[in-house]
């Protein structure tokens, strides 16, 4: 018998290349905005980008769940957003900011390979 915890480690195993990306994606940049906050400077245009990658991510993993004909144009759009954090996130030498440029970058390249 699976329990719960396993049950979770399989969905997630069989969930898209996109799907995974955008999951791994989310946290990253939700990790990155909260501790942007956290620094002496603040980092509007990261946060900013950040949040707005989260909501992406978000959009394109419920649209591709439920097979929505607009998951294609969500993904090109999630990963124009990716693209933008990334670039944001690159000019900033925190550990949070490189891990997150690299979740994006890795997100923007599977939304782009995405066909419905």
């Amino acid at each position: 018998m699976q329990t719960n915890q396993e049950s979770h480690s399989s969905l997630f195993c069989q969930a898209s290349s996109s799907i995974q990306a955008c999951i791994e994606c989310m946290i990253a940049c939700k990790t990155c905005a909260a501790a942007c906050l956290q620094e002496e400077h603040m980092m509007r245009e990261c946060i900013k980008h950040c949040l707005t990658c989260v909501e992406t991510c978000q959009l394109c993993t419920s649209l591709e769940l439920r097979h929505s004909e607009l998951a294609e144009s969500a993904m090109q759009l999630c990963a124009n957003a990716c693209q933008l954090c990334a670039a944001e996130c690159s000019k900033h030498e925190h550990e949070h900011c490189q891990i997150c440029t690299k979740a994006c970058l890795a997100c923007a390249q599977a939304c782009q390979a995405y066909r419905a």
